[in-house]
């Protein structure tokens, strides 16, 4: 297999070049190598997919941070501590570590660490096209969440032994500590140091889990991605996140969507904006082109005259309302195209339009700059 190549030298930017850079690049590149403009071309069918993959990396700051430090390796989800990776394997407490700090002045002290408590939420990231964006689709992510201990049925006992009561703490995973202050004697709740608040003791921990009853998994989920969803939004999946303890619900999976830019439309709220380029003759006699949409090319009739500069819209043409609710329209914004390698034939012809008396003219010729200052002397002249 070939080695990849470093992805800013895919971009063609330097390492240290911003978002907006990145962005620029990207979108000159896709044009470049887009399917549509090159069919039938592998190579430029090979580089659009390997400058997709670049900018995948570079425009998501996590997987750019990862990246920068740790090459390839770092955003490869074979290569182990993918999105939402962390050096702990259980769960931390932020009440318990408050209390260990603050124990006894009211702060969690009935606190029952075996209640049930809701699990942490997960973190993915998901890159799309404009077109999906735009459409909807569907997606699988990989992501990483904690879940209860198939070996030992979340127990963190090994598979053939029991779990025993603390003697310590009785089972309450709690035990009362007496405090001599300048107010007297001051009795306080902390968490027990023998079972680690947990009320029981296991003798012969799990070799899967080591005891703690959960394990980190990779996990991968098909995900709806709703018609009309913008850059840097989030969507939320209920449930999917780490699993609870002592019987307390999942939490929930937050996934991030980067949505790269368009080589052709840009995207302004719900409106989709491009550019039309046509020819001279199209633009002074009119005629009918062929327009590029979300939906498919569609025909539009250029009206005689057309300026550069001008726009006109196409209505329902835009991004959907991600709530369901109506559509954009599509701005087209038309740029005239000066034609190249004339022949002399044609220039005769350009030559005899531009030189025809004021009769034929459907248009004033403008007065050069200097012919501005001889009507300024003359009209001085006259007086």
């Amino acid at each position: 297999m070939a080695e990849k190549r470093d992805y800013y030298e895919v971009m063609g930017v330097p390492k240290n070049a911003s978002d907006d850079e990145i962005k620029k690049a990207y979108r000159k590149l896709a044009k470049q190598y887009h399917p549509d403009l090159n069919p039938g071309d592998k190579t430029a069918e090979a580089k659009f997919k390997e400058v997709n993959e670049a900018y995948e990396v570079l425009s998501d700051k996590e997987k750019k941070a990862r990246y920068d430090q740790f090459g390839h390796a770092g955003v490869d989800p074979n290569f182990g501590g993918g999105p939402g990776a962390s050096p702990f394997d259980g769960d931390i407490d932020l009440g318990d570590i408050f209390n260990s700090f603050f124990g006894g002045f009211g702060v969690g002290r009935n606190a029952n660490p075996n209640a049930p408590r809701r699990g942490r939420d997960a973190q993915a990231s998901v890159t799309i096209s404009f077109e999906e964006a735009a459409k909807g689709t569907k997606k699988q992510v990989s992501y990483q969440r904690i879940e209860s201990c198939q070996s030992c049925g979340g127990s963190g006992a090994e598979s053939g032994t029991e779990t025993k009561t603390c003697p310590q703490c009785g089972g309450t995973g709690q035990v009362r500590v007496s405090q001599r202050t300048p107010f007297g004697v001051v009795q306080t709740s902390r968490g027990c140091d023998r079972c680690g608040g947990k009320g029981k003791i296991i003798d012969h921990p799990c070799h899967t889990c080591g005891g703690t009853g959960r394990v980190r998994k990779t996990k991968t989920l098909e995900i709806t991605i709703p018609a009309g969803i913008d850059d840097g939004q989030t969507l939320n999946v209920g449930g999917h996140g780490d699993a609870g303890t002592n019987g307390g619900p999942a939490g929930d999976l937050h996934v991030f969507v980067t949505v790269r830019p368009h080589p052709i439309f840009e995207r302004r709220g719900n409106d989709v904006w491009c550019e039309m380029p046509i020819t001279f003759a199209q633009a002074a006699l009119g005629a009918e082109v062929v327009v590029p949409t979300l939906d498919g090319k569609v025909s539009y009739q250029v009206h005689d005259g057309t300026q550069p500069g001008d726009v006109f819209k196409l209505r329902g043409k835009g991004i959907p309302n991600i709530h369901g609710r109506g559509r954009g329209d599509q701005y087209v914004r038309v740029t005239i195209e000066v034609p190249k390698n004339l022949t002399d034939r044609q220039k005769e012809i350009l030559k005899e339009f531009d030189g025809a008396g004021d009769e034929q003219r459907n248009y004033q010729k403008r007065k050069s700059f200097f012919d501005k200052i001889k009507d300024l002397f003359d009209t001085e002249k006259k007086e």
